[in-house]
């Protein structure tokens, strides 16, 4: 209840004030943060994936002016050597307009990336874009374009046989639990039906020599991953762990001194207000997730 009304009332409180809250879990407003941040990590062995906030743009020209600024993060991270790759928002960068002119703006940078010998990964949206956000990686294969990945979601209904659907591609796919607010007859509501079916998702795409990213804040699911990975006795070329920016920075680092890889989702941009009202307003729970995260509750 209390959650609701913060994340309701959050977005008409000034900017500043919003800042106070929002400045753990995002670079800051310009690109020079997102490489600060990720030169950080990677003295702590970390990786990143930078992604420009912006997200279901409404014109041509907005979405121009996000390929662009996409463009301007892959040359930073082959300048600056870092061990990162883009995150593409496939909303931001025209998806929602027109299908054909989303796909050739995704395919420019995933081809720039591939000139430059980077990796790339599509984010997945709400359900209105999953069809077409794998109809775009599989797009993306058919055009010999193989330095991309995607994320598939446990709490969605569908997930499991979208794994077996991309089982052909040997694919590096993000596994998350999921954070928009889906209909229940399409999405798991349940904590524990949300974890099992993680884990069901989870070994059946290490059993088909999936490339993981275990992208996960849940220590049910972390220790669960830990257990998997040794019983498997998997190489650590095979999988990731992944975090967001500012949450459970411990755990993170304690993952990172066992010796995992591990990859943090570092966001950055103008759009840090509305990328964390809207946020916030999908998923009033956050709001007690980064109380707890902020006084150390969240362990």
């Amino acid at each position: 209840m209390l959650s609701d009304l913060i994340a309701k009332v959050l977005p008409v409180f000034p900017k500043s004030f919003v800042y106070v809250f929002a400045k753990k879990y995002i670079a800051g407003p310009t690109l020079n943060d997102a490489i600060r941040v990720t030169q950080g990590l990677m003295k702590l062995n970390g990786m990143s994936t930078i992604d420009v906030l912006g997200e279901f743009v409404t014109t041509k020209e907005a979405a121009l002016e996000e390929v662009n600024m996409c463009f301007q993060v892959l040359d930073a991270i082959k300048n600056n050597n870092l061990k990162s790759y883009l995150s593409i928002k496939p909303t931001s960068v025209g998806l929602g307009i027109n299908f054909d002119f989303g796909y050739e703006n995704i395919k420019a940078l995933v081809s720039k990336a591939k000139e430059l010998g980077l990796r790339t990964r599509l984010d997945m949206e709400n359900s209105p874009y999953t069809d077409m956000t794998l109809d775009v990686y599989r797009k993306l294969r058919a055009d010999g374009l193989d330095n991309v990945g995607v994320v598939l979601q446990a709490y969605m209904r569908r997930s499991e046989s979208d794994v077996k659907s991309l089982i052909e591609y040997k694919p590096n796919v993000r596994l998350c639990k999921g954070i928009y607010n889906e209909a229940p007859e399409i999405a798991y509501k349940g904590k524990d039906e949300i974890r099992d079916n993680y884990k069901k998702l989870f070994n059946l795409m290490l059993d088909n020599d999936f490339y993981l990213g275990i992208a996960t804040h849940d220590e049910i699911l972390i220790q669960f991953a830990e257990n998997e990975l040794k019983k498997r006795k998997l190489q650590k070329d095979k999988y990731e762990f992944q975090m967001l920016l500012g949450v459970r920075d411990e755990r993170r680092n304690e993952l990172l001194k066992n010796g995992h890889n591990l990859r943090v989702y570092v966001p950055f941009g103008e759009d840090w207000f509305g990328y964390s009202t809207r946020r916030l307003k999908e998923n009033p729970q956050m709001v007690s997730h980064i109380v707890k995260s902020i006084f150390g509750l969240n362990k």
